[in-house]
């Protein structure tokens, strides 16, 4: 089964987290896929991937790019996996059906927005049921916090 990571994002934006948990899973070796909720959020998201650090860079692309089996970390906001990515990310509330596609899915979603809290219990009880293994993390003061697993 796939192994699924929710993280609760609470002290820090999604747009300060993604490029770190993005930068990871390069070194190990693994390609990505950002899914985004919606078609409108792709092209922002690129763009700030690019300009996060000026010291830094995350090799990525989208369908206006184009060439997606070449690139590390594919963005879109379809369930597709044209880059063979090992990982997928999952932000601004999307969901996947293609779960074993991936070796790993990471569930990222705003802890102060109600709402998504709520989304992200659904999706957690929905990948319990399939079977999936959970990992629940929480920000604290230091970083991440292994808050439960399932």
């Amino acid at each position: 089964m796939t192994e699924m990571l929710f993280y609760h994002l609470t002290r820090r934006r999604l747009q300060d987290v993604l490029p770190d948990l993005l930068g990871r899973s390069l070194q190990r070796g693994w390609r990505a896929v950002v899914k985004c909720g919606n078609a409108e959020r792709v092209e922002p998201l690129c763009d700030e991937l690019w300009t996060y650090d000026k010291a830094a860079f995350l090799p990525h692309g989208s369908k206006l790019d184009g060439h997606a089996e070449r690139q590390p970390i594919w963005l879109t906001a379809q369930d597709e996996r044209p880059n063979q990515a090992e990982v997928l990310f999952l932000v601004d509330g999307a969901d996947t059906a293609i779960h074993a596609d991936f070796i790993r899915v990471c569930d990222l979603f705003d802890g102060n927005d109600p709402e998504a809290v709520q989304a992200a219990r659904q999706r957690w009880k929905a990948a319990k049921t399939a079977g999936h293994k959970l990992t629940y993390w929480q920000q604290n003061e230091n970083g991440w916090v292994k808050a439960a697993e399932g």
